[in-house]
């Protein structure tokens, strides 16, 4: 079987780790079927480059995988209703040179929208991959856009049941196409560890309560509640510290609090490789996400699997992760009941065993799930193909 997977969510310059999860299912679906994968990135004019997110020009990195980096004009909010067709045009070239048996699509608009169009014009089914905020649309023509795709995709694949739900109630999605196919966790990265060995490492005392995020720098990620919070809880917990790993548009911004936010220590390691990521929690006390809307957020499970308890907002798929026996849950935006979770988790023992076990999915499975559900929108193509009389 030939896959040519469609997506932005992937690692690009300056930014290595983009796309991490569906890099990772990408490698190991390799093993499985002939993969290529067609990256399309907008590019703005230099004067109009958005703020929302840090732009990168595409630049071809040295990966593990087939992948081509496409580029396609835009302009922030004007061309948003053309970015899908423009996305289409991009990869209409890759399509035709590879010739797939499935396009399979992660990120719904544009990427899926563009990789329909092009699917459609060279007769391939497409498999549409949503990811959370992709399909928690906002505005009033991507929602109608990503829509269309959800309708017209062969299957969709959603990362938790609570997507699978939204895109039925809200996007009218047939309920027998939809699959939802959890992430995995690379146990060879994410594991039990020893916190002495790697806070030693990273220059953290015995002493300090360590309590760590990681994840992209933007607001709806709720990381200026997370630092009003742990800072009123350092004003009487002197040795409490707070990592907030990643890279975004909030970095200048969280820099400058972090520098007056005694008596809180905050650091800021930046983007980095998923070892050092481990080394951080493998390092913590406690694990924290208080954000405002999630998918399936991997970096529970990856916590998880360092044995780290979890602090994070009844959103998405994030009660499919965390339950009373691996953290605490709480509303988003309430910063009063964030510091009140961080310190019953905090003051509670754990059993970081027990936690370190509750997830061994690996990325093998999530790729052959992947294989199987682009094998049942071929097949259900193939009867119509026959059907069709010759011109």
């Amino acid at each position: 079987m030939r896959i040519l997977v469609v997506t932005s969510q992937f690692p690009i310059a300056g930014e290595p780790t983009r796309g991490r999860p569906i890099h990772q299912t990408v490698r190991e679906l390799a093993r499985l079927a002939e993969v290529r994968v067609v990256s399309p990135v907008a590019v703005y004019p230099r004067w109009a480059q958005p703020r929302s997110y840090l732009y990168r020009a595409p630049e071809k990195l040295a990966l593990d995988c087939d992948v081509e980096y496409v580029s396609y004009p835009a302009l922030p909010a004007v061309s948003r209703p053309f970015n899908g067709w423009l996305c289409g045009r991009a990869i209409d070239a890759e399509v035709a040179r590879f010739e797939p048996d499935v396009v399979l699509a992660y990120w719904l608009y544009p990427d899926a929208f563009g990789a329909m169009c092009a699917a459609r014009r060279h007769g391939i089914p497409l498999v549409a991959g949503a990811r959370g905020s992709d399909i928690r649309v906002r505005d009033t023509i991507s929602r109608a856009l990503t829509r269309r795709v959800v309708r017209a995709a062969d299957r969709l694949l959603v990362v938790s049941e609570d997507l699978g739900r939204l895109a039925v109630a809200e996007y009218g999605a047939d309920p027998r196409r939809v699959s939802a196919i959890a992430n995995g966790c690379d146990a060879g990265v994410f594991h039990l560890g020893d916190r002495r060995a790697a806070r030693d490492a990273l220059g953290i005392a015995a002493a300090s309560t360590l309590v760590v995020y990681a994840g992209r720098l933007v607001a709806e990620k709720g990381l200026r509640e997370l630092i009003a919070a742990t800072r009123r809880i350092a004003a009487g917990r002197p040795h409490v510290e707070l990592a907030l790993i990643g890279g975004g548009p909030l970095a200048a911004e969280l820099a400058q609090t972090a520098a007056a936010a005694a008596p809180l220590r905050v650091h800021l390691p930046g983007a980095i490789a998923p070892d050092a990521v481990a080394r951080w929690m493998t390092a913590a006390n406690a694990f924290a996400l208080p954000s405002y809307s999630e998918g399936y957020p991997n970096v529970l499970v990856e916590a998880l699997a360092c044995g780290r308890p979890i602090v994070a907002t009844r959103v998405g798929g994030i009660p499919e992760i965390v339950d009373d026996s691996t953290g605490v849950l709480i509303a988003p935006r309430d910063e009063t009941e964030l510091q009140r979770a961080l310190v019953a988790v905090l003051d509670r023992s754990w059993d970081e065993t027990v936690l370190s076990r509750r997830f061994s999915r690996d990325w093998a499975a999530v790729a052959a799930e992947t294989r199987a559900v682009c094998e049942d929108a071929l097949r259900d193509r193939e009867p119509a193909a026959k059907a069709v009389p010759p011109v």
